[in-house]
């Protein structure tokens, strides 16, 4: 069957945008030629530079043939509105039939449509899907046409079984003539098929598939590196880039001049990735180098993570970065490249020696002469200044590390400093360094090295495969970081919405959830954010400081915090408050802690998916309302998730829900509510006395097992009640005629529910 080859060349389109591209491409084509009833054996699209090409093998000539019956008006309708479904049908009263369904006449259009031939359905179909191509960023280059694209277009190939499919998008005209490298080829290039199209683009110097380039480059950087006694540091961000900025990649090494091998190597490979998109290159023979307070070398560092979790092994226990760069040119040089090759070492020298100015220069100022600064730098208008958030965090920190048992004097020093490193040099030219250059300051100031290493890690984890915080020192610092950006954007209402978080404040709360479960970290977050909240809503007006900062008041006290309520009342400049006032305050409060607590919950779903943790179980546990200790409540739910795996577990359950649903339906009936005690005495039957003693000494035995942490036992427990709730139904009728009777056994039911939920909620189980 014929194929469809299609491809537009225009000028370098961004490497960012080319792999969705190649997609939306495919979709929005396949999409349009299935709609009209054309099948096909595959398809696939290719992005690169200057082109997106696409291939859809095994099209029919023509589209089938049409049969279309379209149901109307009853004979006996009015002949206005027979005439109107006639006008929409696009048919004669003559091309009618008749049909019976029983209840009288109606009409039925039979309309027979012609399949028309694919070469012109696609004519009529390509243009509107290159218009509707989302790309992020498009431009218009010719005067007075609307038509937007990418970048200026420069032709369109298109044919059909070999023939071109004619048709125009933005002044273009397509054709069966495709170009080749830019400096490499010249001419237009005709094809008329795939097969053809691809080998003469390679005889062109172009490789079309993005994967194959990336194979070239891979391919060669770890050859080149390999003859010279060095390793790839591999970076799966930077190759995906420099495939889309070649056509024929050729790798080439250069040489970083000896001057700047004293700077920190996260600086080297961050300037050399980001502003010049070199590979760089690890020597195995070399130690891994880490800047000591007396500005020497030791064996052991690591890149912030932000920069790339690849880039992470570039200076790890491996060895330390090489002399050398790996460079990806889009030119076969006669020079074998000696001139490319000098050209970037020419640039590179520029670049980097911006940074060593920069490194120089920062290392004449203290770390912690560089906190008072940070009052110029503003963190969110609601939340004040980055120095009040780092006041916000060292106050947190040393809460955290005294109940995790960590240093606080090292905790709150570390927190103290850790966004100093946003002041300097470094950092403003490569952002993704913070922390990381905190962390070489801190060592060069003399600090000690659990600090240096807690300002560095406070960022972590920022992706699921980054590393957690293992120090206590930095967990106590990170995990204040993280819950002081969420409590502090709940507290002035900047939540997320839909796949709206302008904030990351999702990857806060997988950061603190993993960073917990890594740690096994005991703690109740209600008491740990209690301050946090308040602090962040103190910025606030007197009117919202009675809405949000109040109502803690009681929370506060319960959790031995009065004096520092006190204080932070003081600071917000807040006046005596009204018993309703701070009634309608702490309703404010524990709403928000609520939300927060909820958000947190939906994370955890996230984070524990591939542990095959059942989501609703979580939720099954969350919603009893007294549960903020994350790791206990994983526990419950694992405990809960085990004991459903049984057969007393799933019979349980189908129990309870048979329960559920007569108390649902008796109370609604009854319009009232069956939530009293039974009473024993009014039993008749042995079954429903013997669920009556089994309900009243499960109840206590799970109670105090769930008090112990004892999840397994707990479930343990209930799995007793089978047997008796099982012989109940089987043996009792709950509606009974006598009202007496009936109440008390629906109050039984009650029991039994208010039993169960003592573990968890069964009614937000599934399956």
């Amino acid at each position: 069957m014929p194929d469809l080859l299609l491809e537009l060349v225009s000028e370098e389109i961004p490497a960012r945008m080319q792999s969705q591209a190649a997609k939306d491409l495919e979709r929005l084509v396949v999409g349009a030629v299935s709609d009209r009833g054309l099948l096909f054996e595959g398809a696939k699209a290719f992005a690169g530079p200057r082109r997106l090409a696409l291939v859809i093998a095994g099209l029919p000539g023509k589209q089938p043939d049409v049969s279309e019956e379209k149901k109307g008006p009853r004979v006996t309708a009015p002949e206005k509105a027979v005439e109107g479904f006639l006008r929409s049908a696009g048919v004669t009263l003559e091309q009618c039939q008749k049909r019976d369904d029983g209840k009288g006449e109606f009409y039925v259009a039979v309309i027979q449509r012609k399949g028309r031939a694919t070469a012109e359905v696609l004519a009529e179909v390509l243009p509107d899907c290159f218009a509707r191509l989302p790309w992020p960023k498009s431009m218009r280059w010719r005067p007075g046409e609307a038509t937007r694209w990418v970048r200026p277009l420069h032709s369109i190939l298109c044919t059909f079984d070999g023939e071109v499919v004619p048709f125009e998008f933005a002044g273009v005209k397509s054709g069966n003539e495709t170009r080749g490298h830019r400096f490499l080829s010249q001419g237009g290039i005709a094809v008329r098929h795939f097969d053809d199209y691809a080998k003469k683009l390679r005889d062109a110097h172009v490789v079309l598939d993005a994967a194959e380039r990336k194979a070239i480059i891979l391919n060669q950087a770890k050859q080149k590196a390999f003859a010279l006694g060095l390793e790839l540091i591999e970076d799966e961000g930077l190759l995906d880039e420099v495939a889309g900025l070649n056509e024929w990649p050729t790798v080439l090494i250069g040489r970083i001049e000896d001057q700047f091998m004293d700077v920190p190597a996260e600086i080297l490979q961050t300037s050399m990735r980001t502003h010049q998109k070199y590979f760089s290159l690890r020597d195995p023979s070399r130690g891994s180098r880490r800047l000591t307070p007396q500005g020497k070398a030791s064996p052991k560092t690591s890149l912030h993570p932000e920069a790339s979790l690849r880039r992470e092994e570039a200076v790890s226990k491996d060895g330390g970065i090489a002399h050398r760069f790996a460079v990806v040119s889009n030119m076969v040089a006669a020079d074998g490249g000696r001139e490319i090759v000098a050209g970037n070492e020419r640039v590179l020298r520029a670049r980097l020696s911006d940074a060593k100015f920069f490194w120089d220069q920062d290392r004449q100022h203290r770390l912690d002469s560089r906190v008072d600064a940070l009052k110029g730098i503003v963190f969110h208008a609601k939340l004040g200044t980055q120095y009040e958030r780092v006041e916000r965090i060292e106050a947190l920190a040393g809460e955290i590390a005294e109940k995790i048992g960590a240093d606080v004097a090292k905790a709150k020093r570390a927190a103290r400093l850790c966004k100093a490193d946003l002041t300097t040099g470094v950092v403003g030219e490569f952002p993704e360094l913070q922390g990381v250059m905190g962390r070489y300051y801190a060592l060069h100031d003399g600090e000690d090295a659990e600090v240096a290493d807690a300002i560095r890690d406070h960022y972590k984890p920022l992706g699921p495969s980054d590393a957690v915080p293992t120090s206590k020192v930095s967990i106590a610092v990170a995990l204040a970081d993280k819950l002081d950006q969420l409590v502090g954007f709940w507290a002035v209402d900047e939540k997320p919405s839909g796949s709206s978080d302008p904030f990351a404040l999702r990857r806060a709360a997988l950061g603190a959830i993993r960073i917990i479960f890594a740690n096994s970290l005991r703690m109740e977050l209600q008491q740990v954010w209690a301050i946090p909240f308040l602090r962040n809503a103190s910025r606030a007006t007197v009117v919202k400081v009675e809405r949000q900062l109040a109502p803690a008041a009681r929370t506060l006290v319960r959790h031995g915090y009065e004096s520092q309520f006190r204080e932070i009342w003081k600071t917000a400049q807040a006046t005596e408050m009204s018993e309703e006032a701070l009634a309608k305050g702490y309703e404010s409060y524990v709403a928000s802690a609520s939300s927060l607590l909820e958000f947190l919950a939906d994370r955890l779903k996230v984070a524990l998916k591939e542990k095959g943790t059942r989501h609703d179980l979580i939720d099954a546990v969350f919603s009893l309302g007294n549960e903020d200790d994350l790791v206990r409540l994983v526990a419950r739910v694992e405990a809960l998730q085990e004991f459903l795996k049984s057969d007393d577990g799933a019979n349980l359950l189908v129990a309870y829900r048979r329960a559920a649903n007569i108390l649902k339906i008796e109370e609604k009936k009854d319009k009232a509510s069956y939530g009293g005690e039974p009473d024993p005495d009014a039993f008749v039957l042995p079954e429903e006395k013997a669920l009556f003693v089994e309900l009243a000494t499960a109840g206590e035995l799970v109670r105090a097992e769930i008090g112990r942490e004892r999840f397994v036992e707990a479930m343990g427990v209930m799995s007793r009640l089978r047997k008796p709730v099982d012989a109940f139904f089987d043996k009792v009728t709950v509606n009974d005629k006598d009202a007496a009777l009936r109440k008390n056994r629906l109050l039984l039911l009650s029991r039994l529910r208010a039993t169960l939920h003592l573990a968890a909620d069964f009614s937000k189980i599934e399956g």
